[in-house]
């Protein structure tokens, strides 16, 4: 019998049928996975599926045989389990940062790691309803540029845009570039931000990647370098509450005992703490903004700014100015 013309690809798709159809819970009778590779136009006898499936397992596939009614064979083990797909799955989902479009598009090839029986597991699971997405379809060509541009040492010029009350979009810099050197890429209260260097303000700062539009890579190396250690930059988001800028200063904190484990959230376990009794002190740098005073506020009397001084008062007059505003009748 003449051989079909797919048969030197016979073990290319009989990994594929492998990965696609079977996994630790579904496993294909001989026959069935002789019939699955009739579906790519490739014969299959009993014997030469035994030393293919023989062959796959010496290439590392762990395919099980197991017994009960007829012989199955199954995909025991894969790169991603179930949950770690879930995992990644969920983390699409949930970031801002990402449009919906580009978010379904993800999660799709997210499935494609799994069996086709995880993949309608995962995808019965998918809910986007409420949920905030970027709308700038620009996000994928944007992570790729900058990746590019700090691997190549180079700038980039790009413009940056707010949103205003009436759910415009509005350009800073009255429309004009940014001149940026790329420094690092966070993730952050489930939004991507660049690190970079600003050419014209001659320091470092930081954007939403998803509001950055038009990125172009300039020939002009990177600037600033040395100006945030490595571990600066590990740090980044520790100490910009929320991403937002503002001087970098150390702190020293009063808290009570209750909220250890949300100031060890948010600093790591190596910040610095002496014991008071009911209360601890922690001390740690961060940097002085709106969002960093709002944290601390937030928990009322059970957490209290020691020092600098500068920095405990301007928390005392924004928590006046809050209790006048309240008491204050609107007109």
């Amino acid at each position: 019998m003449p051989k079909m013309p797919n048969q030197k690809l016979k073990l290319v798709y009989l990994s594929r049928i492998f990965s696609e159809r079977t996994d630790r819970y579904h496993g294909l009778t001989l026959s069935e996975i002789s019939a699955a590779l009739k579906e790519y136009n490739i014969s299959a006898e009993r014997k030469s599926l035994y030393d293919d499936i023989e062959t796959l397992k010496l290439s590392g596939m762990d395919i099980r045989t197991v017994r009960d009614t007829h012989v199955r064979y199954y995909l025991m083990t894969r790169t991603f389990e179930l949950a770690e797909l879930r995992l990644l799955s969920d983390a699409v989902q949930s970031s801002k940062f990402l449009t919906e479009k580009k978010s379904r598009e993800l999660i799709r090839k997210i499935e494609a790691l799994g069996s086709r029986y995880e993949a309608a597991e995962l995808h019965r699971q998918d809910d986007f309803s409420g949920r905030v997405k970027t709308e700038n379809e620009e996000i994928y060509g944007n992570i790729t540029a900058l990746h590019t541009a700090m691997s190549e040492n180079r700038k980039i010029a790009c413009k940056y845009f707010e949103w205003n009350e009436h759910k415009q979009r509005l350009l800073r810099k009255n429309g004009d570039e940014y001149l940026l050197s790329p420094w690092a890429l966070r993730w952050d209260d489930e939004f991507y931000y660049l690190i970079a260097y600003d050419s014209d303000a001659k320091k470092i700062k930081h954007f939403r990647v998803d509001k950055m539009l038009r990125i172009r890579l300039l020939d002009d190396r990177r600037e600033g370098e040395g100006v945030l250690t490595p571990e600066d930059l590990s740090r980044y988001s520790q100490r910009a509450f929320g991403m937002y800028g503002g001087e970098q200063v150390n702190v020293r904190i009063l808290a009570d005992n209750a909220l250890a484990g949300v100031v060890l959230d948010r600093f790591g376990t190596d910040v610095t703490i002496l014991n008071h009794g009911e209360r601890f002190e922690f001390c740690t740098k961060v940097m002085v903004s709106p969002t960093f005073f709002s944290w601390v506020l937030g928990f009322g009397d059970r957490m209290r700014i020691l020092s600098p001084e500068s920095v405990a008062k301007e928390a005392a007059e924004i928590a006046r100015s809050i209790v006048t505003m309240y008491e204050t009748p609107m007109e």
